[in-house]
């Protein structure tokens, strides 16, 4: 390929598979000593601003563009920013000359989808949810190829655009050894770790619970890394001294033996913090995650063979998260808890952690789910598109 424009913007689940296949674009154009330019469009977000710093070796441009809504005020910015974004993407992709455009969902796909359209250039969709969102829906009929997750169907999409594949998956997000990521994250490598994040829309009822909570777990000698998002909660360490007699007889032997020597109590840490850049560290230090179910959260816990209780967004599009976290269930990655149900996570939490059979079982079926290689697969058949 010549060239290559790929939208992404709008949240970290369109954005990060979408650098995924930059960086295998990149490398293959490398390796093949026929570099592809590539661009990618992002929202004016500032999800996405501080993503793409992250990654300076490729190409961001921001679109404009806002999401969708039938509250009258912001359908009629939506309307507006989209006609702004279709002249931009125009212009674009005149300019470009991109031998195919790649969309992958979100509201920034929108006008690049209909300018690739217009120009002739062919057009690629790719859905990651195990419900379509709007844009795939709506922009499917222009797309010589649309990527849907294995077993999801698409009605009014000629079934020979359809190819069934998974979630591209960054080359950094990989298994680390969980001593080396739990002392990068400042946890005890000898204690549980579980991590908690609600991502960029349904952080805050996880973090709620993470601070009601943490003291309890704590007690069971349970230490909690929370990701709040940014904005969305108070960092900081929290810790809390496990005395002899009590909850510390519970312990590994190695932890008695270390109270007994500094006679003095052993203390659990809880750790908030806004942020997190370095994903593949955060799963590779937990034992086990409580998260929301997006296709990116749950494709990188299957990379790092990370075990999770899933509590589904419930205000997601389509409820989304909830089709995501019933198919991850049925496959043996964890548990799904709903968020009305919040009152019996602990439990959960407690009854999966010191269950290192149920831990071990799970980790299996996640490393059976990882079997293909998605990014492989889309650009090879991306090839064979601009061929034809």
């Amino acid at each position: 390929m010549r060239s290559i424009v790929i939208s992404c913007g709008g949240t970290g689940g369109h954005l990060t598979p979408g650098v995924a296949l930059a960086e295998g674009l990149l490398a293959r154009g490398e390796k093949r000593g026929a570099p592809t330019r590539v661009t990618l469009l992002i929202s004016q977000k500032k999800i996405d601003a501080r993503l793409s710093e992250r990654y300076p070796q490729l190409r961001f441009v921001a679109v404009p563009g806002t999401g969708f809504s039938w509250a009258p005020a912001r359908l009629l910015r939506c309307i507006v920013s989209q006609f702004q974004g279709l002249l931009f993407c125009l212009k674009l992709l005149t300019r470009e000359k991109p031998s195919v455009v790649l969309g992958m969902g979100g509201f920034t796909s929108a006008g690049v989808a209909v300018a690739a359209r217009l120009l002739g250039i062919p057009l690629a969709l790719h859905e990651s949810n195990r419900v379509s969102g709007l844009a795939t829906r709506t922009l499917g009929r222009l797309a010589v190829r649309v990527y849907l997750p294995e077993g999801v169907r698409l009605t009014g999409i000629r079934p020979t655009c359809i190819r069934h594949v998974g979630l591209p998956v960054r080359c950094e997000i990989s298994p680390k050894p969980h001593g080396e990521a739990c002392a990068k994250l400042g946890l005890d490598p000898k204690r549980p770790v579980i991590v908690i994040f609600g991502g960029s829309q349904g952080a805050g009822p996880l973090n709620d619970w993470a601070e009601a909570h943490w003291s309890a777990l704590a007690s069971e000698g349970v230490q909690v890394y929370c990701v709040t998002g940014p904005g969305k909660g108070e960092a900081g360490i929290r810790e809390l001294p496990l005395k002899r007699g009590g909850t510390a007889e519970t312990e590994p032997v190695e932890l008695q033996r270390e109270v007994r020597q500094t006679n003095q109590p052993a203390t659990v840490r809880a750790v908030f913090v806004p942020f997190c850049d370095d994903v593949a560290t955060l799963l590779s230090a937990a034992d086990l995650v409580v998260s929301r179910a997006g296709a990116g959260t749950i494709a990188e816990l299957i990379r790092c063979a990370t075990p999770a209780i899933l509590v589904p967004y419930p205000h997601a599009a389509d409820d989304h998260q909830r089709a995501n976290a019933a198919f991850f269930e049925k496959r043996g990655g964890g548990i799904v808890i709903e968020q009305s149900e919040l009152g019996r996570l602990q439990r959960e939490v407690l009854d999966t952690i010191f269950n290192e059979w149920l831990l071990h079982r799970l980790k299996q079926n996640l490393r059976q789910m990882e079997r293909e290689d998605a990014i492989s697969v889309i650009l090879d058949d991306l090839e064979t598109l601009v061929r034809e």
